[in-house]
C-alpha cells in the first residue's frame, strides 16, 4: 500500500484509528467524523474508508460490533489498533504529497485560452474564500471549546487556502 509506515499502516487508516478513538463508528459515521474533523486539511473519501475496515479488522486493529439498521457495521478500536496508531503518531511524516488541480492546469496554461483560465481562477477564488470562512469558523469554535490541537490543524487550512487566494491574485492569464 502506498504511504506504508513502520507502523504498518498508511495515514488514511491511521485517520481511521485516530476517529476511533471517539468511540465505534459505522463507515458512514466514520466519513461524516472525517468531513467534520479533517476535511479542512485532510481529504478521504468513501470508497478510501470503506476499503481501508476490513483491512484494519484482518489485522486485528478494529473489531466488528454487532450489525444495525440497513446492516450497517460498527468498528471500534482494539488495543492493537491503540498500539498500532501510537507507533503511527511517533514517526516522521515523510513529505507531503502537494496536488493541486488549479496548479496542474496552469502549468498548461499555454493550452487554454485566456477565457478559459480567467474561468479557472474565478471558481477557484470562490472554493478558497468559502473553504477559508468556514476553516476560520471552525478554528474559532475549537479554540473556544479549548481543543488547541484541532485549532492548530485547521490554522493550518486557513493559511493554505490564504496563500492560493494571494497566488491566484498573481496567476497569468495570458
Amino acid at each position: 500500500m502506498e504511504g506504508m509506515a513502520d507502523a504498518g499502516i498508511n495515514p488514511t487508516a491511521a485517520a481511521l484509528l485516530g476517529l476511533l478513538h471517539e468511540g465505534p463508528m459505522t463507515g458512514g459515521q466514520l466519513m461524516a467524523a472525517a468531513e467534520r474533523r479533517l476535511a479542512p486539511f485532510w481529504s478521504m473519501t468513501r470508497s478510501q474508508v470503506y476499503r481501508e475496515l476490513p483491512v484494519l479488522a484482518e489485522q486485528g486493529y478494529v473489531r466488528l460490533g454487532k450489525p444495525g439498521p440497513r446492516s450497517s457495521q460498527p468498528y471500534a478500536i482494539t488495543a492493537a489498533g491503540k498500539r498500532t496508531f501510537s507507533r503511527w503518531l511517533t514517526e516522521s511524516p515523510g513529505r507531503d504529497a502537494i496536488r493541486n488541480q488549479v496548479a496542474l492546469r496552469v502549468a498548461f496554461g499555454a493550452q487554454h485560452s485566456a477565457t478559459q483560465l480567467r474561468s479557472l481562477y474565478a471558481e477557484a477564488n470562490e472554493y478558497h474564500a468559502e473553504a477559508l470562512a468556514a476553516a476560520r469558523e471552525q478554528a474559532r469554535d475549537a479554540k473556544k471549546a479549548g481543543d488547541t490541537y484541532a485549532a492548530a490543524s485547521l490554522e493550518f487550512a486557513v493559511a493554505y487556502h490564504k496563500a492560493a487566494l494571494s497566488w491566484l491574485k498573481n496567476a497569468p492569464v495570458e
